[in-house]
């Protein structure tokens, strides 16, 4: 294995930062077109805010756990979608998505996401 290749990435676990949201960390890589961010954040946690992005799309795999949340066109929608382990959702730019509950997996109690942005948010990027 090649630890120096510059296009490789490994998610060993202290590569993972925690964020100023408790329950969360995150292993963000940015390329010139996408952006990986890969989230680990504990079971059972909520806060997550109704929001949308203007000028980026996200795709997100959840690979461990679950994700229950809202996600519309429009804000005020109360319906609700759970995303199961291997699952993916798609929130194109303007679409509202949030207000989640992240369900932690048998193993690690966590929920395990893989969201992809395009183009790179700069908010995310890691020095």
């Amino acid at each position: 294995m090649n630890l120096a290749n510059q296009f490789c990435h490994f998610f060993d676990d202290d590569e993972f930062n925690e964020t100023d949201r408790p329950g969360f960390r995150r292993r963000v890589i940015t390329g010139e077109n996408l952006q990986l961010c890969f989230w680990r954040i504990a079971g059972g946690v909520t806060g997550s805010f109704m929001h949308k992005h203007d000028e980026h799309e996200q795709l997100g795999v959840i690979v461990r756990g679950a994700l229950d949340f809202r996600i519309s066109e429009n804000i005020d929608t109360p319906e609700r979608e759970v995303i199961g382990t291997h699952q993916a959702y798609l929130a194109p730019e303007g679409v509202w998505h949030g207000d989640s509950i992240f369900v932690g997996d048998d193993e690690f109690n966590e929920c395990w996401i893989l969201d992809v942005f395009s183009p790179p948010r700069d908010d995310l990027r890691e020095g």
